[in-house]
């Protein structure tokens, strides 16, 4: 077996021990790396993993460390609760509310902005007679429209990686099309699910503690369309800013100010402000740290050092000979949208973005396709599948669901992501990538 084969079997082998075992795929990367660096390519250790980008290593602990401050300090919880109010009584609003805080949180920085939002608009739900399922769906949604923004984790990331590798980078295509996209899915499932019985528990069937009511076990009655009102626990009163959860969202804004009108390093900025804010409050600071996502920086920066070796190893080349070899680069582009779509699924759309995006390099170069265009398409297609139970959004929306409805809901998430994996990439295909190769 050559060398490029062995290669490819041991990034196989990756996705099927860090999705079997739950074993964090970047930490599978570094020792594939190390591995196939020492033993395959006879380089030292330091030459081995010579591909971490620290660069995006700064990026990304700087980005979770800076929203830490306001995921900690209550600042997000006050605003949250006053978008809800927004809805002023009108319960049929109140999943679009979802939808775009959820979208505006992930685009700041807040990765884990479902498991932020899904207990309020889970609990909300329930309460106030809406389709659970329906509503869940929308917060996943609004999470992977606002997922690729120029200064989100996955946004940065992309952007990164095709400027570090010579690529053009276009940021706004990049944002805009799976936020459009994803915009349209939630708009339908709002249209066609919102007025079908959802998911219900036993304690949820009649009224509530709170003197909700729910139908008759339906998880949605008359209320969405007849104007019924809040409950009072969901419109309850909600403290003002406190000084420092004011200088928080200050930090954040002028994060996003100087980073998308003055072009400074988001990594740095993010950085020096959470120091700002740590100097201001050192018990804060120290929770904050805790907030860094370290399984992600694990896992984007362990992939990429594996990419790297690759490269070294003339697997990227040889990956993309054969892509090209197909003679129709558009139907290339296709496959590769269904493989990462249906692998994302079940493992990690950051992962298998960076993945088949190393893969492509070569065939992107080529000039076959259009690069922007396949890399929106490309995000679309890998992250479309995210609510399946197995994603982090997925499992992350399921652990706020009610535990006597768990499984029928688990059910609901396999059946819409199997859905998703089956029209997803391939109108991601059509929609977005097929149309700026014949431009």
């Amino acid at each position: 077996m050559t060398l490029e084969a062995i290669s490819i079997v041991v990034l196989a082998a990756m996705f099927v021990v860090g999705t079997w075992r739950e074993v964090n795929m970047g930490l599978l990367g570094f020792v594939a790396a190390a591995g196939l660096g020492l033993l395959g390519l006879g380089l030292d250790l330091d030459a081995s993993l010579a591909g971490f980008p620290i660069d995006l290593f700064v990026t990304l602990v700087g980005l979770t460390y800076l929203f830490g401050f306001a995921q900690n300090n209550g600042a997000i919880d006050v605003l949250v609760h006053w978008c809800v109010k927004l809805v002023r009584g009108r319960v049929t609003a109140a999943p679009w509310i979802f939808f775009f805080l959820t979208a505006a949180l992930i685009a700041f920085g807040a990765l884990f902005a479902v498991a932020i939002i899904a207990p309020l608009a889970l609990r909300f739900a329930r309460r106030n007679g809406l389709n659970t399922f329906m509503t869940g769906l929308l917060v996943v949604h609004g999470a992977l429209a606002g997922a690729f923004s120029p200064i989100s984790v996955y946004g940065v990331f992309i952007n990164d990686y095709l400027t570090r590798n010579g690529f053009e980078s276009t940021p706004l295509v990049l944002f805009l099309a799976p936020f459009g996209f994803n915009l349209l899915f939630a708009a339908v499932v709002w249209l066609v699910i919102r007025h079908r019985p959802g998911p219900v528990a036993a304690d949820d069937a009649g009224a509530g503690a709170d003197g909700a009511t729910a139908g008759s076990g339906a998880g949605v009655g008359s209320g969405p369309g007849s104007g019924a009102t809040l409950t009072a626990t969901a419109a309850a009163p909600v403290a003002k800013l406190t000084a420092f959860q004011l200088v928080t969202l200050i930090g954040l804004a002028a994060m996003a100010v100087s980073v998308i009108g003055f072009g400074a390093d988001i990594g740095i900025v993010s950085i020096s402000i959470g120091a700002l804010l740590a100097a201001l409050r050192p018990a804060d600071g120290k929770a904050a740290l805790a907030k860094v996502s370290w399984p992600i920086v694990v896992l984007i920066t362990g992939v990429l050092s594996y990419i790297y070796v690759l490269e070294q190893a003339g697997t990227v080349a040889w990956v993309s000979d054969g892509i090209m070899g197909l003679g129709v680069p558009l139907l290339a582009a296709l496959l590769l949208f269904y493989l990462a779509g249906v692998v994302s699924a079940l493992a990690s759309s950051l992962g298998i973005i960076g993945v088949v995006i190393g893969l492509a390099g070569p065939f992107l170069a080529s000039g076959d396709v259009h690069v922007g265009g396949f890399v929106a398409a490309l995000a679309i297609a890998a992250t479309i599948v995210d609510i399946s139970p197995f994603s982090t959004n997925g499992a992350m929306l399921l652990a706020n669901v009610d535990a006597g409805v768990r499984d029928r809901y688990y059910r609901k998430m396999l059946g819409y992501a199997g859905l998703m994996c089956l029209i997803g990439p391939g109108l991601a295909w059509l929609v977005v990538a097929v149309p700026t190769w014949l431009s």
